[in-house]
């Protein structure tokens, strides 16, 4: 099967992708705080970003003749990222350490891509991947820097359940 790795990837991302929407949307729903009134849009504009990679991801799993995982159990039984219950009870600050968690995830995912869509000389799907990932390891940057953290971008490689 030519680049199945890479299809294999290209699904699992779509698995977590899916899931990481919902993890952001759960964000949007719950935060309370001072910040809410600029946080509660800009979540908005991140699972739009989150949503636009997994269309992306989706079509080019479908153009490498795959097929993405499209239901909530394929989503529920093939994500990395763990399901929690929607709470009040998280400040702010906590809420966006945990979207941090989830992009180093996805970070990570974009990294092997890179490795593996390589080594299957997949040129295209590992522009893709370099891509989001650029745009993944932005943002954290930027949610660590809201947190008045560095960025941290090597300080963990091994990330793999959230």
């Amino acid at each position: 099967m030519k680049y199945g790795k890479t299809k294999d990837l290209l699904n699992q991302l779509v698995a977590d992708l899916s899931q990481f929407s919902v993890v952001i949307h759960q964000t949007h729903w719950y935060m309370r705080g001072p910040e809410f009134l600029t946080l509660h849009p800009l979540m908005d504009t991140f699972m739009d970003e989150i949503n636009d990679q997994l269309d992306v991801v989706s079509e080019r799993l479908i153009t490498l003749d795959g097929a993405p995982y499209s239901t909530l159990q394929e989503f529920a039984d093939n994500t990395g990222i763990k399901d929690e219950i929607g709470t009040y009870e998280r400040t702010i600050p906590e809420r966006m350490a945990k979207l941090v968690e989830g992009y180093r995830y996805l970070s990570d995912l974009y990294q092997e891509g890179i490795e593996v869509s390589g080594e299957e000389g997949d040129d295209c799907t590992q522009d893709i991947f370099i891509g989001f990932k650029t745009a993944v390891d932005k943002k954290i940057w930027m949610i660590q820097a809201k947190l008045g953290l560095a960025p941290d971008l090597a300080a963990d490689d091994s990330v793999k359940h959230l």
